[in-house]
């Protein structure tokens, strides 16, 4: 309690004891034990009263001890288990949390990772198909973001997908102990390190296949890199190696001489008593395709969107993109299959007018230049008023949306688009794939719509600077994927010719190993709204017709979902059907026989030991565990720490006090009335 509380107190025990001298014992001659026991009853009341002005609080402190956190993190992958160290790993887990001395400094946190961060249930069991030790790294980071922590991570340093963790910029000053799993002792090793290709190729055309290869080796070599296209030879060449050329680049152009899915597979010849023979080949897939979309831009202005827009678009290599001029020549238009018409005026007309009488389906993109009386003339959506004056406007995902699968669109932290369109509401069938928000109210005008009519489809961006999207993506994700593939998907939406289909597929041609196999649905009713309740199920069988499986569709937020994880790698054909309705599917595609895991040898504990320098810490090797207690408990960093929390407590409780102050009073008046007193 304060000094001043005391005092201020004190005061008021002190003018309470005057106010019952004054009262009962200045100039009178009253004396007894009423005039006492009444004095006695008037004081705690005046100083109940004045004690409940004052309020007077007290701080009570408590301490607490918390553990430094230690955090395990064990590589749960398949190539812990091709290293033969899976016994190493467990023995080393029960005896690092086992130890009596480090469980009393630390309280310990265990999980594992592969292709995510999961937490140790049973026991370890090296099955997973990838490694992603950034992920895993960032994700302990974020969870233990104000906790002393210490992570242990226990792995072979070598990383499959994800971003490189050697060069994270975690939150804090996190110490990292890598453990290192695995053979330390280098090869002699050829292989294939990467194969670069485009998803699609077109008919009759060429298309270029990248090879880099690498050597591990003192003595030079030559090997002969062969490419076979679903089992035929359509490239070979020798490439030399040595010690100091030890990584080549090969580029090979194939020609494209029928349609369909065409598995590459890549492969180099085989050292003397090479140890890992996996790497030395890898297979890919590519789609030999016989037409390609082609889409204009038309534009009176120059503005960074358009670019963003060719590059989104073109990121697939099935479509190409034309940037041009509202008064170009019409022969320029006869093979274009969408027009974008950015920020129109009346310049566009013809360019508008042909669009229109060819049925071929468009999309406007509005924006601070703008002729809205124009665009009222040319289309029949929505009316526009114009004057408005431009401001900020932020997107916000429509989750209820349902022609296509936009739920990997994440809109976080994206900056605003300038607008000066007018509050637009749909005088036709219109569906909001983005809502707009204006400082922070989210209204009803849509920013980002399409619209379907008997023949053709519409749809609108009321905004301009949708680069700073794009860029903003690649911030949030490390690369432009995300953004390119919802541009790219109202880019498919508009280019399909059925402008009302009620039940459509979203699936690859080929996946890269089992994990990504997954087929997407949608099934809509009479009115063109999504229908939740339909019954779809998928029929698939190999090629060989050994497998033959009929699953069901899971209904998933707008979509029906299923997922092909348990398929074995191979070629397989589908027929997907909504029960009950005359609406069936049917495709085919190939899952790849892809083992990331397999393409390693030894452990990368050079790597990990730069992880250790840039943490202060000391690298470790599995069967070290004792060198890794030691270093953990003499750490003084690492000690528990003591906290304190401060609690202001009211030294009075305000109901009791009132009643008491209550109680006092009306005593004391039943008192003295009751002997005749005032």
């Amino acid at each position: 309690m304060q000094i001043t509380t005391v005092l201020w107190v004190i005061l008021a025990a002190i003018f309470s004891l005057l106010i019952v001298l004054f009262q009962n014992y200045y100039k009178t001659k009253r004396r007894g034990k009423l005039i006492v026991l009444l004095s006695f009853l008037r004081f705690f009341g005046v100083f109940g009263v004045l004690l409940m002005l004052i309020n007077p609080k007290i701080t009570k402190t408590t301490y607490t001890v918390e553990k430094t956190r230690l955090v395990i993190l064990t590589d749960n992958s398949a190539s812990i288990k091709n290293s033969k160290s899976t016994q190493k790993v467990t023995d080393f887990l029960k005896n690092l949390t086992n130890d009596s001395e480090v469980n009393d400094k630390f309280t310990i946190d265990s999980y594992t990772f592969g292709y995510n961060l999961n937490t140790i249930k049973d026991s370890v069991t090296f099955t997973e198909q990838n490694t992603n030790i950034g992920e895993a790294l960032q994700a302990t980071s974020e969870i233990y973001r104000n906790i002393n922590t210490a992570i242990v991570l226990l792995t072979d340093g070598n990383q499959t997908l994800g971003e490189d963790y050697e060069f994270l910029s975690l939150n804090n000053k996190t110490p990292i102990y890598p453990v290192v799993v695995g053979d330390t002792t280098t090869y002699t090793d050829i292989k294939i390190d990467q194969v670069n290709k485009n998803n699609f190729a077109f008919l009759n055309n060429k298309y270029p296949v990248e090879v880099n290869a690498s050597y591990t080796g003192k003595t030079p070599v030559t090997k002969l890199i062969t490419i076979k296209e679903n089992g035929k030879t359509v490239f070979t060449k020798n490439v030399t190696f040595s010690a100091l050329e030890n990584s080549k680049t090969i580029t090979a152009n194939i020609d494209a001489k029928t349609i369909g899915v065409k598995k590459l597979k890549v492969a180099i010849g085989e050292l003397t008593n090479e140890k890992n023979t996996k790497n030395n080949t890898k297979t890919v897939a590519l789609e030999v395709i016989d037409e390609k979309t082609n889409i204009a831009i038309v534009s009176a202005i120059e503005h960074p969107d358009l670019g963003t827009l060719k590059k989104a678009i073109e990121s697939n290599e099935q479509r190409n993109v034309t940037i041009l001029a509202p008064k170009s020549d019409k022969n320029l238009w006869q093979n274009t299959d969408v027009f974008i018409f950015y920020q129109p005026n009346s310049s566009f007309k013809n360019a508008i007018d042909y669009a229109t009488n060819s049925n071929k389906n468009s999309f406007y993109i509005t924006g601070l230049q703008t002729d809205w009386d124009f665009l009222n003339t040319v289309q029949n959506t929505y009316i526009f008023e114009d004057g408005f004056p431009a401001q900020e406007v932020f997107p916000k995902l429509n989750s209820s949306f349902s022609k296509f699968d936009v739920s990997e669109f994440l809109t976080t932290n994206f900056p605003p688009l300038q607008s000066n369109v007018s509050p637009v509401f749909p005088q036709d069938e219109s569906l909001t794939i983005l809502k707009t928000t204006i400082r922070g109210v989210t209204i009803e005008s849509p920013l980002l719509a399409v619209s379907e009519f008997d023949k053709t489809k519409q749809a609108f961006l009321f905004g301009e600077d949708i680069w700073k999207w794009r860029m903003q993506t690649f911030r949030n994700e490390k690369d432009f994927k995300s953004f390119d593939e919802f541009i790219g998907k109202i880019i498919l939406y508009l280019a399909s010719s059925n402008s009302k289909n009620s039940f459509t597929l979203d699936y690859k041609q080929v996946y890269l190993g089992s994990r990504e196999a997954v087929i997407n649905a949608s099934v809509f009713d009479d009115a063109f709204e999504f229908n939740a309740n339909a019954t779809v199920v998928l029929k698939i069988k190999n090629k060989e017709k050994s497998i033959y499986k009929e699953i069901p569709m899971l209904l998933n937020g707008f979509t029906y979902k299923a997922d092909l994880s348990s398929l074995p790698a191979g070629d397989y054909t589908f027929t997907a059907t909504v029960l009950h309705t005359k609406n069936t599917k049917s495709g085919m595609f190939t899952i790849l026989n892809y083992n990331a895991e397999q393409q390693f040898t030894s452990s990368n504990y050079k790597k990990l030991q730069r992880v250790a320098n840039s943490t202060n810490t000391n690298l470790f090797y599995v069967n070290n565990v004792n060198g890794l207690k030691q270093d953990l408990l003499s750490k003084q960093t690492l000690k528990p720490t003591q906290r304190s929390k401060e609690n202001i407590v009211s030294l009075v409780e305000f109901k009791f006090l009132l009643g008491f102050i209550l109680l006092v009073f009306i005593i004391e008046w039943f008192l003295r009335k009751y002997n005749g007193l005032t």
